[in-house]
């Protein structure tokens, strides 16, 4: 199974098992998929339907900015579990598109970024950057710019240093953003989940446990945990 790394942490979390699927919004149904299912078939059905749920919202406001940023979200988290090529450059494009139109996106700055990082993570720099259009520095610098512009949330810090430290575990600059994940503020739900990740990524990382550090860190992205390489 192809592992993206896509949007890893724009949706917002929580327990979404009591609220009727009809009730659901594109990003809750999203956040029901990578947190949340235990098996992928379940998650792939749920990506489905969110891709749907936003296509549908487009019709009415072909404009909305939500629904074409889970739009592209749900391309992309589809790609991470079938290692579909065409729908993770179309997620690609759909978050280069959002950041065009307004470059201070935080959250599209974090999708395209985790995008980046997340298919030279599996593919390696110079297959990911043939194949895909993958690059290493792009996808930092992508990263760097959402936290600037996210403020102080620990969703921001908290994912990028989840995704730095799955590449590299002895990585510095990870180990900073997870210390600052871990004293930010949690203002939404996800906030919380990236908290938490990033003060249990801290354990193996002030260890020196190279392994666990990258094992935990890929763990704790969504869908890590179907993730083969783990």
């Amino acid at each position: 199974m192809l592992r993206w790394g896509l949007a890893a942490g724009i949706v917002m979390a929580g327990n979404m098992a009591a609220i009727p699927a009809a009730a659901q919004s594109a990003r809750d149904i999203l956040t029901q998929a990578s947190f949340a299912d235990t098996d992928e078939a379940s998650a792939l059905r749920r990506v489905t339907l969110a891709y749907a749920t936003a296509g549908n919202m487009l019709k009415h406001s072909p404009d909305d900015h939500e629904a074409l940023l889970m739009r592209a979200t749900a391309l992309g988290y589809r790609a991470k579990l079938t290692g579909n090529r065409t729908d993770a450059i179309a997620a690609r494009r759909q978050f280069e598109a959002l950041i065009a139109e307004n470059p201070r996106d935080a959250e599209a700055q974090l999708a395209l970024g985790a995008w980046h990082i997340g298919a030279v993570k599996k593919l390696g720099a110079i297959v990911g950057r043939a194949a895909l259009g993958a690059q290493r520095g792009a996808g930092f610098a992508l990263l760097d710019r959402a936290i600037a512009l996210g403020g102080d949330r620990a969703l921001f810090p908290g994912l990028a240093a989840l995704l730095r430290l799955e590449l590299d575990p002895r990585d510095p600059r990870g180990r900073t953003l997870a210390e600052a994940a871990a004293h930010a503020a949690t203002v939404t739900p996800i906030d919380r989940i990236l908290q938490r990740a990033a003060i249990a990524v801290l354990t193996p990382v002030r260890a020196g446990d190279g392994p666990a550090t990258r094992r935990l860190a890929s763990q704790l992205l969504p869908f890590g945990r179907f993730d083969d390489d783990n």
